[in-house]
């Protein structure tokens, strides 16, 4: 789990990166960047390609967990100051429980209601100002990439990859790409051609760190941890977002800012460390005594081979075999 809780830390440093070092009004390009070059990095590493339904799987999962995922949350920050799409995206977590108690047969708690509801009232005290503006397509961009990123969530684990851990990453990351190209091209035009230093920096963090690493440590997380478990995690992005404005930027920070960092820390230690409820296991059968051994028999011990003690208990009850050599008759065979 610590493990995996890097991932959602290190995008959190995705803002710093974006608003500093990479060149602006081009958020889709950063995607397309990022994601692309990754996946097919990835496939050259691990020289495998999906086979039969993988296909189209894995092209479902691309858009939901990289190419519309990013597409809505780019849209979204345009349209909506940061702390309104931080805070409807967070409600991931919630969505997330949802559709697992619906396609996976998981239990939706009261304890995992609860701590998203804080996680979300964390959030909003953490990013949200007072004089933040709602606009409703933003609200619908940000709102339907939590979905997306839930829905790709829950079938990620719905339909588990037989293929090394790097090489499914690598098709997400390519597929997501792929369908951000055209994307990228209709709303933002043909890429610069002139780049600096810090671009080129920029650029490669989020492609190496910010995509390949994070994202094969994210999809490694689920395979082992519970979905739900996994959507808390990701409450970390804005935390660590803040901190490292106020650590790298000089901003701000107030005590209702701190507040709700412990509110969003403390609603996912809650969620993560619920005992999972199993029902209860039916009482095992009573099994038959034993059958007395007869008279003259060998007993045999707890540790005698299976085979050797019914050899033994057949040989008891077994009537004498009449000699040939004595009545001239062949022995019956059995």
């Amino acid at each position: 789990m610590l493990v995996t809780a890097l991932a959602p830390a290190v995008w959190g440093t995705t803002y710093l990166v974006t608003t500093e070092m990479l060149p602006p009004h081009r958020p889709l390009l950063a995607a397309v960047i990022r994601c692309l070059p990754a996946g097919l990095l990835l496939i050259a590493l691990t020289r495998t390609l999906p086979k039969g339904g993988w296909w189209w799987r894995a092209l479902v999962l691309g858009a939901f967990n990289i190419g519309g995922f990013q597409a809505l949350l780019f849209v979204a920050a345009y349209r909506l100051p940061g702390g309104i799409a931080a805070t409807v995206g967070a409600v991931q977590p919630l969505v997330t429980a949802a559709l697992s108690a619906a396609l996976l047969g998981d239990r939706l708690t009261l304890r995992t209601v609860l701590s998203g509801v804080a996680g979300v009232a964390g959030v909003s005290l953490l990013v949200l100002r007072a004089d933040a503006r709602l606009d409703a397509l933003g609200v619908a961009a940000a709102l339907g990439g939590a979905v997306l990123m839930a829905f790709g969530v829950v079938l990620s684990k719905r339909w588990a990859s037989p293929a090394p851990l790097l090489a499914t990453t690598g098709w997400q990351l390519t597929a997501g790409g792929l369908l951000l190209v055209p994307v990228t091209l209709l709303s933002e035009g043909a890429p610069p051609t002139h780049y600096t230093l810090d671009n080129v920096l920029g650029y490669a963090y989020l492609c190496l760190i910010g995509a390949a690493l994070t994202y094969a440590v994210w999809f490694r997380g689920l395979r082992a941890l519970p979905p739900t478990s996994l959507s808390f995690l990701s409450l970390l992005s804005p935390v660590v977002a803040t901190a490292t404005g106020w650590l790298a930027l000089g901003q701000d920070l107030s005590p209702l800012q701190v507040l709700g960092a412990v509110v969003v820390l403390g609603s996912l230690i809650a969620a993560q460390t619920q005992r999972p409820r199993t029902a209860a296991l039916p009482p095992a059968p009573a099994r038959d005594p034993a059958p007395a051994p007869a008279p003259g028999a060998t007993a045999v011990g707890s540790g005698a081979a299976p085979a050797a003690a019914e050899a033994a208990a057949a040989r008891v009850r077994q009537p004498p075999i009449p000699s040939p050599l004595r009545d001239g008759t062949a022995p019956h065979t059995r």
